[in-house]
């Protein structure tokens, strides 16, 4: 049903269908020139794609009629099928697109790859260009693209009387329109160029070839015929030109979309909308229906806010052609040909071009371009569909095999998925390998599938019966040490998560490599073999100074990284690290002292973190009772969080164990005894610093924050109202 606002549609539909019919009408005969069609054929599809596509499909804005991506699969159509069976087959198409529509799978035409629509599209470019070519100097268009590119050289150095002159001031007529005044460029291009040409071929007495209509156009028959035998070329031609038409008018409906804000289009009602609008169009006569960017960019231009601007244009055409049919019988065909050929030159667009060899698809481009102008339209596709295919593959599959040489030793690193298909190029590498050789096999696999495995297992065991030592590390899940264990994982879903080895304690990774006291060495050299090229140009910015914004003061304990638990990284964070993350009250500690300064004073913190943690030793020997020594002596700092009255909790809960319960009290008093420096005092004041208070779950890898309002500690991400703020 349509819904039609009056006062949108005096005010904003009603102009812009009178420039979209405007658009419409001269695009429509030439694309039913250059299909063999009747002429008469392009003016039913305008009406009819107007009316029914316009009322019944999914996107409100979109106008749909007669398209130039169909002409060369319609001319081949007609010429093998005749034009009644055509007609039969565009009704046939149309109830396919219906039907595809109501199985609510036409989202699934938006995975063709960009690449393939964009190189079908400079195909039929190309092709409507070489045959129209021929119209303009006064020839005919040949059956095929490379019949029209061997007789092309001859057709142009032959005699060109009067259809050239008027085929060439279109298009002049056409690239200068642009260019004009705005004023000048209301009115639409292709109607000036037709009008203009039509009135130099008049005015000048030319006798041309000219647009013929039936006499009667108002006599609308059924036309559509069944052929007499070759079902299986009908159902082909049928299959063609619903998917062409409907992949053709999604891809324009979402385009539409992005040109302006209204509401979304719906892809399985505008196939269905589609579908009914070819019915009737074949039924009538009438050449295929699509939804047609240029003629919906236009209207969305001119201001269209509903669907009854689409409708509205077809009403428009219909009335032109019945009341104007003398005026459209003088267009010269030479002149629809000349804006065939714009249309057909602007679809091969360099934009499209560069973009998919941005995106590494220009083959798939490329393919699809030259197929259809050798072939026809689906072989193109198809043909670019299979590179596409064949490239995903590549990509999906790609293995990337690295070796170097480390003194006597050899590192090999195998990235990315390692299946049969790689095999052959790492056995190679491997092979290459000097017998006896140390090798260390770094596998970062996201897939090792059951050939390579046997390959790699193949050759570890010949390398090690020879005298050779092979040491596998893998990064991430273990595919290979899991196969090697009898328990093979077969699916990436089946793959466990695992940490980065960046974030990963080393005995999670190393567990079986050397002793303790070599843990740095090896942390080190693979912090310069991975990590190092990923952060070297951050790095570098950094290597004059540093520009901190928050000073972070926690514990000595091993468990509690800060980058890691505040996702920061290099020079984000001025860290200061004690037993018990105390703040010695009265400035009493000098090198705390001094550190605190530096940081609030030189590098002008903006924010001042004390962070305390769960199962805290200084904390449990606080409550117990430190032993006498240096921890007893450093632990008098934190006697005033032991004498603090009241409940510190965490997101209203009080923790079970005593030393978690003093450890947020620790962190409350820290926060004052910071507020003891003059520096920290001044700041604060000033509003340049906040003061904020962490407590970090190491059991369940939370980080609470404290809400002063509430007087708790509350998890990251929650609301948090800091004093002073």
């Amino acid at each position: 049903m349509v819904i039609m606002r009056p006062l949108a549609v005096l005010r904003h539909d009603l102009p812009a269908s009178l420039v979209v019919f405007l658009v419409a009408v001269p695009l429509s005969l030439g694309i039913a020139l250059a299909s063999g069609a009747p002429v008469a054929a392009g003016l039913v599809a305008a009406v009819v794609g107007g009316v029914v596509a316009g009322a019944l499909g999914g996107s409100a804005l979109q106008v749909s009629g007669p398209a130039a991506g169909l002409t060369v699969v319609m001319a081949e159509t007609i010429q093998t099928f005749g034009w009644a069976v055509t007609c039969a087959i565009t009704v046939a198409a149309g109830a396919v697109q219906i039907l595809l529509g109501l199985s609510r799978i036409a989202r699934a035409a938006l995975a063709i790859s960009p690449a393939i629509v964009h190189g079908m599209l400079a195909g039929i470019g190309v092709t409507i260009v070489l045959g129209q070519l021929h119209v303009i100097l006064g020839g005919k268009a040949q059956s095929s693209a490379i019949e029209n590119i061997a007789e092309l050289p001859g057709q142009i150095v032959a005699h060109h009387d009067s259809a050239a002159l008027i085929g060439l001031l279109t298009i002049a007529i056409l690239l200068l329109w642009p260019k004009l005044p705005a004023a000048v460029r209301k009115v639409p291009g292709p109607l000036a160029a037709i009008a203009a040409a039509t009135l130099v071929s008049v005015l000048a007495g030319m006798t041309l070839p000219r647009v013929e209509l039936p006499g009667d156009l108002l006599d609308v028959h059924l036309v559509p015929r069944l052929p007499d035998g070759g079902w299986g070329g009908f159902a082909l031609a049928v299959v063609t030109i619903a998917l062409i038409a409907g992949v053709e008018s999604l891809l324009s409906a979402v385009a539409v979309d992005r040109l302006h804000t209204g509401p979304r289009a719906n892809l399985n009602r505008e196939l269905v909308g589609q579908g009914a609008a070819n019915m009737l169009s074949g039924a009538v006569g009438g050449l295929p229906v699509t939804g047609v960017i240029v003629r919906s960019s236009t209207n969305v231009a001119a201001g269209a806010k509903t669907r009854a601007s689409a409708v509205l244009h077809g009403v428009w055409v219909l009335v032109f052609v019945v009341l104007l049919a003398g005026l459209i019988q003088s267009i010269p065909l030479a002149a629809l040909a000349g804006l065939l050929v714009h249309v057909g030159a602007k679809l091969v667009d360099p934009g499209h071009m560069r973009t998919v060899l941005a995106h590494g698809d220009l083959p798939v481009y490329l393919l699809t371009l030259g197929g259809v102008v050798v072939f026809d339209l689906l072989t193109g596709v198809l043909a670019g569909i299979g590179l596409a295919l064949v490239l995903m593959l590549r990509r999906t599959l790609w293995s990337g095999i690295h070796v170097e040489r480390e003194g006597d030793a050899w590192r090999v690193v195998v990235e990315g998925v390692l299946t049969f298909l790689s095999v052959p190029r790492l056995s190679k590498v491997l092979g290459a390998i000097p017998a006896g050789a140390a090798v260390r096999l770094e596998l970062v696999v996201d897939y090792l599938d059951h050939a390579a495995f046997e390959s790699l297992t193949a050759w570890q065991q010949a390398r090690e019966r020879a005298g050779g030592t092979v040491d596998v590390d893998e990064v991430g899940h273990p595919w290979f040490g899991e196969g090697k264990a009898g328990r093979p994982t077969r699916s990436r879903l089946a793959a466990s998560r695992a940490v980065p080895r960046w974030l990963a304690p080393w005995s999670e990774w190393q567990a079986v490599e050397g002793i303790p006291a070599q843990q740095t060495r090896r942390g080190a050299t693979e912090f310069h073999r991975r990590a190092a090229p990923l952060l070297r140009d951050t790095l570098s910015g950094l290597a004059d100074g540093q520009r901190p914004r928050t000073l972070f003061i926690t514990c000595g304990d091993s468990r509690i990284v800060p980058n890691l638990i505040t996702t920061s990284g290099p020079g984000d964070l001025f860290t200061i690290r004690n037993i018990g993350n105390l703040v010695p009250p009265g400035q009493a500690d000098p090198s705390m002292n001094a550190s605190i300064e530096y940081a609030v004073g030189v590098l002008g913190v903006e924010e001042i973190v004390v962070c305390g943690h769960s199962g805290c030793g200084a904390m449990a020997a606080l409550a117990d009772g430190p032993p006498p020594g240096p921890l007893e002596v450093w632990l008098r700092h934190a006697e005033p969080s032991a004498h603090r009255t009241g409940s510190a909790t965490l997101d209203g809960g009080v923790p079970e164990r005593e030393g978690d319960r003093l450890a947020l009290h620790n962190v409350l008093q820290q926060l004052e005894h910071l507020r003891e420096y003059p520096s920290v005092a001044a700041t604060e004041k000033a509003g340049k610093v906040q003061l904020t208070g962490m407590y970090f779950a190491v059991g369940t890898a939370q980080v609470y924050l404290f809400d002063a309002a509430e007087r708790t500690f509350r998890p990251a991400g929650a609301a948090v109202v800091v004093p002073g703020a």
